[in-house]
């Protein structure tokens, strides 16, 4: 994936070998290259609905560059270090600042009216909800494996409460073509999953 990043800044690989670590480090089963090269896919087919493609793909690459299970902050921290790592490569200001901006909007997936670079971010981010059943039980594995340590009954509940407010958005995806259809699917796994989680004894 190293030439993914290379094709946003030609030549550099000390920053790239960086992040692709950080994407691969032990602790992580859903939150690893296999997201990012998700996320790059969906941003790469459909950069035209963005103002700043690039811009995109940089949130991309950063937005779980931090990532603790149990952190309160990891979006912050991913958003400071793009912040810093971005200007130190000699990325402009104001696009710097786009980059964090987005990174930190996917802690909530609250994108504004008319922000075409949050909605292409927050679609390739969710769009694994809208994956085919098995890609969507293996998403669903991985995310209980980074939890392996928190019991049943406590683990239930909680991610039943996240995925429901992600089911009571009124809009999981905003500018991708097949919005509708994946907004579809990602609810019917979505319904899925909740009922698993709430009625395991």
């Amino acid at each position: 994936m190293l030439d993914a990043w290379q094709r946003i800044f030609p030549g550099e690989e000390t920053v790239g070998r960086d992040l692709l670590a950080r994407w691969s480090q032990p602790h992580r089963r859903y939150h690893t290259l296999d997201h990012l090269a998700l996320m790059l896919g969906v941003i790469d087919e459909h950069a035209g609905l963005a103002d700043d493609p690039d811009a995109v793909r940089l949130a991309a690459w950063f937005h779980d560059a931090v990532y603790e299970v149990h952190g309160s902050d990891n979006e912050e921290q991913s958003a400071r270090l793009a912040g810093t790592t971005l200007a130190a490569l000699g990325f402009s200001a104001p696009r710097t600042a786009e980059v964090a901006r987005l990174v930190r909007l996917t802690a909530g997936h609250a994108v504004a009216p008319g922000d075409r670079n949050g909605a292409l971010l927050a679609d390739a981010d969710l769009a694994i909800l809208a994956a085919a059943k098995p890609d969507y039980d293996r998403y669903a594995a991985a995310v209980r494996a980074e939890y392996a340590q928190v019991p049943d009954e406590v683990f239930r509940p909680g991610r039943a409460a996240i995925l429901r407010r992600l089911a009571d958005l009124p809009e999981l995806f905003r500018v991708v073509p097949a919005r509708a259809e994946w907004s579809a699917r990602a609810r019917a796994n979505l319904e899925a999953e909740i009922r698993t989680l709430l009625g395991a004894r």
